[in-house]
């Protein structure tokens, strides 16, 4: 997915939302209505939106799996954001908010990723799998137990 706003729409956003209305650690899933629809996966590491694109519609049973391509980071500000990209700005489209929350992370390295969400729509322990350092793609799945 390359159809990510530009850093500069981004910084344009959080000059209009407040990052302290939010619950902390952000963990946000926007539908973003780009040139391909895809929904963009967030959560609040080291100051920022770590984010990643999924194709499909986020997993939300056991067994689901999903592609997750890792995109540029986002400013915390952003998991507000609702509404449209204006053509002729990368990723111009419709965006709304999918879900929402807070997550605690259960592990982080730099092949996998395993996250409690506390959302509205997603709950419970979830993966972030890399496939290769050197590349974007990632697989994100719901755990079908507790697993470290």
């Amino acid at each position: 997915m390359e159809d990510e706003p530009s850093q500069s729409f981004c910084q344009d956003v959080v000059k209009n939302h407040d990052p302290s209305k939010l619950e902390r650690p952000v963990y946000v899933i926007q539908e973003h209505h780009a040139s391909k629809l895809h929904w963009d996966l967030r959560f609040e590491m080291e100051s920022t939106l770590k984010s990643w694109a999924l194709p499909r519609e986020p997993p939300q049973k056991i067994g689901e799996k999903r592609l997750a391509i890792s995109v540029d980071d986002h400013p915390i500000g952003y998991a507000l954001f609702e509404g449209s990209i204006p053509e002729g700005n990368y990723g111009a489209g419709q965006v709304k908010i999918w879900d929402k929350g807070t997550f605690e992370i259960i592990d982080n390295n730099t092949r996998k990723i395993i996250v409690n969400i506390h959302g509205s729509r997603l709950q419970g322990k979830y993966c972030l799998v890399h496939f290769e350092p050197e590349e974007k793609n990632w697989l994100f799945f719901k755990l079908k137990y507790d697993s470290r």
